[in-house]
């Protein structure tokens, strides 16, 4: 028999990102509030995302290294090994230690957090075993799953996804990556740093999302000196024998002894009723809600984080669960100006895309400023003088619009990029700051030089106008 219905001001399903942001949104403005999550507490990105990826990457950057340091003279390096599942231990404490820093914010909540699984019974109220529980606004915050095929199911243990990999105790010496987005990329040349023989798979024809193909060959060109990459063909999976899978990819044939499935994520919004409510879902199994409030018109019901399919990021989910939690109670929405788009992959050197990128631009109101970064000083220094740096400006009024690059330090370049679009400047105005040297930025100063060679002729006295002088602090 179901109890009486208890009754909240708020109620938030998922203790992720987005959840937990809305969370302390919401206890501004009442302490009347429930958090149900389902599963394990921690977030995504400090179990099995964004933290124990960042960690195993560091290791296989660093041993890495060993190259560059016999190459410029230390010596002793040949003797370097990877311990393989002492490396899994160290990823997995470091993973523990931020999962229970995030731990402590649930913990405090006592009885106001409800683990379980929740369905809307009502508009307004939400069934989590024998409890009923109705709130004044509710917030869907439920995150996604990766993705893996049904016919690769039957291969068991051997796909891992990112929920797995980082669980598991060593790793076979063959893997083969299917699907080379962000996730799929950092993956593949981490592990084939450490020494395991590493193979990527991609139905598309470009790496880690980028658009422009310019920065994508210069990727694909970097990343296939460390392991094979085979693009635009599905792959197939299918035993071997004797426990190896083969991938097939047009003519590709690749026998591994696990599988990375890096196929993307789905939504976790089975089972939550919302059809049933009668809330219009669309072909991805999504309910309508109006991206700038992230409100589902009709009902007391917002939807945040990756669960709504719109910016799957960490700190996109932060700011939509901000976004709900300040609208939750109140009787106008507020309908909030996103950051400029920044994406990061963590290869090496780094794939980063800012602002509008090269296929969503109008290519005859364009100009490109490009840079090959091949002897830029500061970048030869640690023998990493590669990458490409592509920007695009308005070509009537000179604004930066967006830019695509693979470059070292890309992570930082990025930041800049998206702080100066943000902030409405010219190609002109970026090139008055200061550049110290050596240091990267002057690359992408150089970048920038370029497109302001493209531009349309400025009366106003620029130090940008200076010839060049063939001395690359000069430049």
């Amino acid at each position: 028999m179901k109890t009486t219905s208890e009754r909240f001001d708020v109620a938030i399903i998922g203790a992720g990102t987005a959840g937990l942001a809305a969370l302390r949104e919401v206890r501004r403005a009442t302490e009347n509030l429930v958090l149900i999550n389902d599963g394990p507490f921690g977030t995504t990105c400090a179990r099995v995302g964004c933290m124990p990826s960042k960690a195993l990457i560091a290791i296989a950057k660093t041993f890495h290294q060993r190259n560059f340091l016999a190459a410029a003279g230390i010596a002793g390096t040949e003797s370097l090994k990877a311990d393989l599942p002492a490396v899994l231990r160290h990823v997995r404490k470091l993973r523990d230690a931020y999962v229970g820093g995030v731990l402590k914010i649930t913990e405090e909540l006592g009885e106001r957090v409800i683990a379980g699984r929740a369905r809307f019974v009502q508009p307004d109220t939400l069934e989590v075993g024998d409890r009923q529980l109705r709130a004044r606004h509710i917030i869907i915050a439920t995150g996604s799953r990766p993705i893996v095929p049904q016919p690769w199911q039957a291969l068991g243990e051997r796909v891992l996804t990112s929920d797995t990999l980082f669980e598991q105790e060593t790793l076979p010496g063959r893997i083969a990556v299917v699907g080379l987005g962000a996730l799929g990329v950092e993956m593949a040349q981490a592990l084939a740093r450490l020494g395991i023989a590493v193979t990527g798979f991609d139905a598309a024809a470009r790496v880690a999302g980028l658009s422009d193909p310019a920065v994508s060959a210069r990727a694909f060109d970097i990343l296939s000196g460390e392991f094979p990459l085979h693009l635009g063909q599905p792959a197939e999976l299918n035993w071997e024998g004797d426990g190896a899978i083969q991938i097939s990819a047009g003519s590709t044939r690749v026998v591994v002894d696990a599988v990375i499935a890096s196929l993307g994520r789905r939504h976790n919004l089975d089972g939550l009723g919302l059809k049933e409510m009668g809330v219009a879902l669309d072909e991805r199994g999504l309910p309508p809600f109006d991206p700038g409030t992230l409100r589902i018109p009709g009902f007391e019901i917002s939807i945040a984080g990756d669960v709504n399919g719109m910016r799957p990021l960490l700190h996109e989910a932060a700011d939509e669960g901000y976004i709900a939690g300040y609208n939750a109670l109140r009787d106008t929405s507020e309908c909030f100006v996103r950051r400029v788009p920044l994406g990061i992959v963590f290869c090496d050197p780094n794939i980063a895309t800012v602002g509008q990128r090269c296929k969503e631009l109008d290519q005859d109101q364009a100009v490109v400023g490009e840079v090959d970064l091949k002897g830029q000083g500061r970048l030869r220094m640690e023998g990493a003088d590669r990458g490409l740096i592509r920007l695009y400006a308005d070509a009537r009024r000179g604004h930066l619009l967006g830019a695509e690059l693979c470059c070292p330090h890309g992570e930082h370049l990025a930041h800049l990029l998206a702080l100066a679009i943000q902030q409405g400047l010219t190609v002109r105005e970026l090139l008055r700051m200061p550049f110290y040297h050596p240091v990267v930025e002057e690359g992408l100063r150089s970048a920038l030089r370029d497109a302001a060679g493209k531009l349309s002729d400025d009366p106003t006295p620029d130090l940008a106008h200076c010839g060049r002088l063939g001395a690359e602090a000069l430049e």
